[in-house]
């Protein structure tokens, strides 16, 4: 199972990042109507976030998969931070892939480097998953 979930996520990678540099239209997290993002524009439209149910632990509590993805062709990103509500786990996550800053505040990747095409993973647990939004990005 965690083959073809690893398999699954490759494949989400690829397909963003051949959408991204054919310029296709891709819907951006802040945006309702579709809109044309450049694949080499760096910006906060560029970070996708998508989250899947994983299986529960033991005791029973849900757990959830987040993927924070740079589809920025040519940018390195830094400081992404997401908007994430109270974000809380039960199972520890290295806080140097993800951790909650302050409230509604969660930075990735201990804000350090986040190349083109890179994805940062991590597995949480709680009772509900956590609404995640990217709210700041610097980019070089």
């Amino acid at each position: 199972m965690g083959c073809f979930r690893n398999t699954a996520a490759v494949l989400v990678v690829v397909s963003t990042l051949v959408m991204a540099c054919q310029g296709r239209r891709l819907l951006s997290e802040n945006d309702k109507e579709p809109t044309i993002i450049d694949p080499n524009t760096c910006s906060m439209e560029q970070v996708a976030v998508y989250q899947s149910p994983v299986r529960p632990l033991p005791s029973g509590i849900p757990s959830y998969e987040a993927q924070i993805i740079n589809r920025c062709g040519t940018c390195t990103l830094y400081n992404v931070h997401l908007a994430c509500g109270d974000f809380a786990s039960t199972e520890l996550i290295d806080p140097n892939i993800f951790r909650r800053v302050e409230r509604n505040d969660c930075i990735v990747n201990n804000g350090g480097p986040f190349g083109p095409g890179e994805a940062v993973v991590f597995q949480y647990s709680n009772t509900f998953s956590y609404p995640l939004r990217v709210s700041s990005v610097d980019c070089h």
